[in-house]
């Protein structure tokens, strides 16, 4: 038995059992994972790095079109770098998020000015690029350079909160402990590593789900501790839910929706058509796509995407 750091609670990490939660899961990973386009073979880094970008906070079926569309735009960092700021955020469309548009524009160029265009291996390297935090960093790592890295995303935590913790889900945020169990819980292989972070973040996206998990397929029922305590109820924070209609973010996607539609730019008159009802709320959206990037102000009270 083994307590692990600010956890507060006792987890069995025994080399064998380590040893059969490995096998169980990759098992199932190999049998049971989504046939996802960034996930084959000839997939270059930057495919992976893209790919990481825009599932974050955005299911999966609305990536793969998105990322098609994209890989085959730009195939390249440099292809991308070489394009304006404002078509990424066209071509991003209504992903959500669209400032994720403008990181990895700005990624592109960062890859090009220090890497030669390439994505870099090195972790460190990941991290200095722009919009690339720790989860990414790692991702990519991971995944396109099948590095030992600690992966540590939502249905990861959530895998981990009940199979080692016996939690019926995680804190409402990363808590050190949490990503000291995800390490520990690494195979020492690289290539091994690699392959146990996607799967365990596709036993927590397919099977070990926020809501209905459905145990009776799971690989690893038998040995989940929060299964074995009778599957205990949260009782942690309440959890909040964003809603959409109605919220500035709302307003700023159809602002943004307006200017995809031309070439050309227009009058704050012709984008008083996004939200004619509050005047005040969408001059102030406005301002702050401005403010970010993501819409350029022009003479005569004219707007457009950024050049």
């Amino acid at each position: 038995m083994a307590r692990l750091a600010d956890s507060g609670a006792v987890t069995d990490l025994s080399p064998t059992r380590l040893a059969t939660l490995h096998d169980r899961v990759l098992t199932w990973f190999d049998r049971a994972g989504r046939d996802l386009p960034w996930r084959r073979e000839g997939t270059t880094p930057w495919g992976v790095f893209v790919s990481e970008v825009m599932s974050q906070q955005t299911p999966v079926a609305r990536v793969v079109p998105a990322w098609e569309a994209w890989t085959t735009r730009w195939p390249a960092p440099a292809d991308l770098a070489a394009d304006s700021p404002g078509e990424a955020v066209r071509m991003w469309n209504r992903l959500g998020y669209p400032r994720r548009a403008l990181r990895l524009h700005e990624a592109a160029a960062a890859m090009v000015e220090r890497h030669d265009g390439e994505v870099p291996r090195d972790l460190d390297d990941l991290l200095a690029l722009p919009g690339v935090g720790a989860y990414t960093a790692a991702a990519v790592a991971a995944f396109a350079f099948g590095r030992r890295a600690t992966v540590v995303d939502t249905n990861v935590r959530r895998v981990e909160a009940r199979v080692v913790s016996g939690s019926a889900l995680p804190a409402p945020a990363l808590i050190r402990a949490e990503s000291t169990l995800a390490t520990a819980l690494l195979p020492e292989d690289d290539e091994d590593a690699a392959r146990w972070n996607v799967a365990v973040m596709e036993l927590g996206a397919l099977v070990c789900t926020a809501r209905a998990p459905q145990c009776d397929v799971c690989p690893v029922a038998d040995l989940c501790a929060w299964q074995l305590a009778g599957r205990p109820a949260y009782e942690g924070p309440a959890r909040r839910t964003q809603s959409w209609v109605g919220t500035d973010r709302q307003i700023r996607g159809r602002i943004l929706a307006l200017l995809r539609q031309t070439r050309d730019p227009l009058t704050a008159t012709e984008i008083a058509a996004a939200w004619p009802d509050d005047e005040a709320r969408r001059d102030r959206c406005l301002a702050g796509l401005v403010e970010d990037g993501l819409v350029e102000a022009l003479p005569g009270d004219r707007f457009a995407l950024p050049a």
